[in-house]
């Protein structure tokens, strides 16, 4: 097993802002999805990187009416592993995701 490497003090608050700030971007993109003032088309076409970096599980369940058991089941009828991000799904996945879910 690869040992973490050495960071100074310094590298290391930078590495932890760093994070932090991607999970705040992460979360305020469910939060959008949730509310619906973003859409999983809007989402699946953004250029953003934070969304390409999203779990495509983790997008799913953000969706309003979508829980952990459905969103488990159309990855499986779509064939996308449970690990899959955003940014690793093709063009055939995206249309099945989206002729499921709609919008």
């Amino acid at each position: 097993m690869a040992t973490p490497p050495q960071l100074t003090p310094e590298q290391r608050t930078a590495a932890l802002a760093k994070a932090a700030e991607a999970r705040a971007a992460r979360a305020d993109i469910k939060a959008r999805l949730k509310m619906g003032s973003m859409s999983l088309q809007e989402a699946l076409d953004s250029d953003d990187p934070n969304v390409g970096k999203l779990k495509v599980v983790s997008m799913l369940e953000s969706l309003p009416g979508v829980g952990k058991v459905k969103a488990r089941r159309v990855m499986d009828d779509v064939g996308i592993a449970d690990n899959r991000r955003v940014q690793g799904l093709g063009a055939q996945q995206r249309a099945s995701l989206l002729n499921q879910l709609g919008s």
